[in-house]
This record gives C-alpha cells, structure tokens and sequence, in this order.
C-alpha cells in the first residue's frame, strides 16, 4: 500500500499545489501580489494532486480546450499545463499514478485526446504521448530588407499594454485555429500565459498589430535584449520574438517586415515557429535567415481513438488496417480500418500494429510511417502499406500548436 493519496485538489489547495509546480520546475513561488492576478487561472478544476498526510507531494495539472485537426474539424483536449512531484518523493511512482488518474479523469469529462509540452522527452511516451508537431527556432541577421516583389498592403500599429490585454484574446480567435495542431486559448490561459509577459516583472514585451483590407488580420509578441557591453557598446540588441500570427501570408509578411525594421537590432531570433515559416523566402539574401534549430512541439495523446480518428479527414488511397495497442486505456486497442470515407472498427486482418503513442505522431501529419517504421514503433507492415499510410495521412500543411501552456 502507498504511503500517499492521489485526488483531484480542492481550492483551498490551489495555491499550494501552484507552489509545488514552480519549485519543483526549480522557480521562485509568486508574491501575493502576483498569486493575486493569477489565481484564476488556477482553479482546482481539472487538477490531480498527490497528497501525503494532507501535505501536497505532487500535482498534474489541466485545462479544457480543442484541438484542431485534419480538415479543419475540432475536437475536446485536456491540455496538461503543468506535472510536478516535489524532490524528496520522486522514483516513488507518484507520477504514474497522477498521470493514470489523470488519463480515467480526461475519459470521464469527454476529451478525445490530450497534450502537453514537455519538459523531459524521457518521460511521457510511457504514458501514450506522441511528438506530434514540430517546431522551428530562426535566426535573422540585421540587416536583411524584404524582396521588392512582396505584396504588403497592410499596416503595423504598436499597443499600449491595457489594450493588447483587451483586444488580443479576440484577435486570435479569429484568426487563428485553421492550422492542424492548433488550439483555442480559453479565458483563464491569458492571465498567466499572455498578460504576465506585458509587465515589467515578465518581461516587458510589446505587441504589434497588422491591419489588412478587412480589418485587424494578425499580431505579433516581442521584446528586446541589449547585447553591448562595456567593451562592445555599439553593439546592437537582439529582437525576441515571442509570438507571430496571422490569418493570411500578408500578414504574416507584413508583420515579419516590422519585426526586421526595427532600428538598432543586430539580430532577430524566433522560437517556436512552424517548420515551414517562410521568413526566408521573403527576403533579398535568404542566406540571413537560418533555421538554428528544431524541436518537439506538442506530444499528443488519443484518449478516445475511435473518436480521434473519425475526427479528421484522410488522402484518397486504398483502406488500411490498423492494429492499436494502448496499455494504460484498453477501450481504445483493436483494430480500426481507415479509409478516405473515414473510420471503422474492424475485425479483418491488420495490415500494421503500432502502440497508441505512434498513431498520436501519425495523427496531425507530422511524420511519415516509414521512418516511424525503421525506428520500430511500426510493426508488420510492408512498403507498400507504409505508403498507403502516409497518403491517407498526409496533410498539406504541417501541423504546428503556436501555443505555450
């Protein structure tokens, strides 16, 4: 028997549980002033606690969203926002049991899959995530002017805090979930994931707007770090881009033309953008935007497989069948036939078995069965299947979230 409780948290405990998760992801515990602002956003709704003697030793932490998928559909997500166990209880199996819970909780509340950004990569492929959208970090060097030819018929305003707190949360719902991978932001994301970043204390960053022919379409979260130093004072800054939408390419040209206008900057850096951004093609020299780097984005978790894959829509190529096993939620394993009409439970041969985790990186597109096959976590298929796997799974565009929780 353990020595601990695993229970969803009451509100008398938000605060606590907040604590444990900033220590235990090694931050300072806000101020009153600052657990004020925020403690909306941290209800005890959707949030797993580990409890011994009363005294808080873990927490798993969620809010409810949709996702969008392939084809434009959206379906119901419980976003993790935050898993901790405190130091001296760690190697106990206080995680898996928070995360087992969590998984029943989000089958009981109706959430067709589950996500998170993780922190270690090490950790959550055990408990059925998948990477399943990646994410470019760019590196623009000063200076690099746009081609003549590129068509921007918009225009930038800066905000003043008050109203970008105000305004934004509407711009990006209208703007912003036609890409797969992408998420609704709900009221309670802002204080803490939007708000906190316009005040000095978090990081003082402004926005930018861009207007186009119907109306406000796109905006853009940066700030700027001084790079000069007592030896190097004419050195300029670096431009961080924080967050970058748009509705149209327009925009989003004419908000990357802003952000590389900037006066005394040496150089801009982005992190966290699509795979496919195409600052570079924009500009004169390409050569002065490199992609430094990529990394896992969103790891995503089917919670109703069934639900998941009826969801979104597929290539046109023969029907493939797809043997899923998940240990941790058995309603979802069997075997499902998958076609360009759509989904079906099956009793037919399998043409492939994968685990749960696999059909979570091949759900947004972002991965081919090939590569996903030769690392083994594809099993039993031939070339031939594989390809007929990735037809039906392909998307135009690559997945990409955009979004931090």
């Amino acid at each position: 028997m353990s020595d601990y409780v695993v229970r969803q948290i009451t509100d008398a405990e938000s605060r606590e549980t907040f604590d444990l998760l900033v220590r235990s992801l090694h931050g300072n515990p806000p101020s009153d002033e600052r657990w004020a602002k925020v403690s909306d956003s941290w209800a005890a709704d959707g949030r797993t606690g580990a409890f011994h003697d009363g005294e808080a030793i873990g927490i798993a932490s969620s809010f409810a969203t949709t996702l969008t998928v392939p084809g434009g559909a959206t379906v119901p997500m419980g976003a993790v926002d935050g898993v901790g166990v405190r130091a001296d209880w760690t190697r106990r199996g206080v995680l898996t049991a928070m995360m087992d819970r969590q998984l029943h909780d989000f089958v009981r509340r109706g959430h067709v899959v589950a996500a998170l950004h993780a922190s270690e990569a090490l950790i959550y492929g055990r408990f059925g995530y998948g990477v399943a959208t990646r994410m470019a970090t760019l590196q623009v060097k000063q200076p690099a002017p746009l081609r003549e030819s590129v068509d921007l018929p918009g225009r930038v305003r800066l905000l003043a805090t008050d109203e970008a707190i105000a305004t934004i949360p509407s711009l990006y719902q209208r703007i912003d979930t036609h890409r797969p991978g992408m998420i609704a932001r709900p009221e309670p994301w802002w204080p803490i994931a939007f708000n906190w970043h316009l005040h000095p204390d978090g990081g003082n960053h402004r926005v930018a707007v861009h207007t186009g022919p119907n109306g406000d379409d796109g905006f853009a979260v940066f700030h700027v770090v001084p790079q000069n130093s007592y030896l190097d004072p004419e050195r300029g800054a670096a431009l961080e881009v924080h967050e970058l939408h748009a509705a149209t390419p327009e925009a989003l040209a004419g908000l990357w033309r802003f952000l590389l206008s900037v006066d005394l900057i040496e150089v801009v850096n982005a992190r966290g953008r699509p795979v496919d951004d195409p600052v570079g093609l924009l500009l004169v020299d390409p050569r002065r935007a490199q992609t430094i780097g990529v990394d896992d984005e969103l790891w995503l978790r089917l919670i109703d497989v069934p639900a998941a894959l009826a969801a979104r829509t597929y290539g046109s190529r023969e029907p493939v069948v797809l043997e899923v096993n998940d240990r941790m939620l058995p309603d979802n394993r069997g075997r499902y036939r998958v076609s360009s009409n759509g989904v079906e439970r099956t009793e037919d041969e399998a043409d492939l078995q994968l685990d749960v985790d696999t059909l979570a990186m091949l759900y947004l597109g972002a991965w081919e069965a090939g590569p996903l096959a030769l690392s083994g976590r594809i099993a039993g298929a031939s070339a031939e299947t594989l390809a007929r796997v990735d037809a039906l799974f392909r998307t135009g565009t690559q997945p990409w979230t955009g979004t931090h929780f």
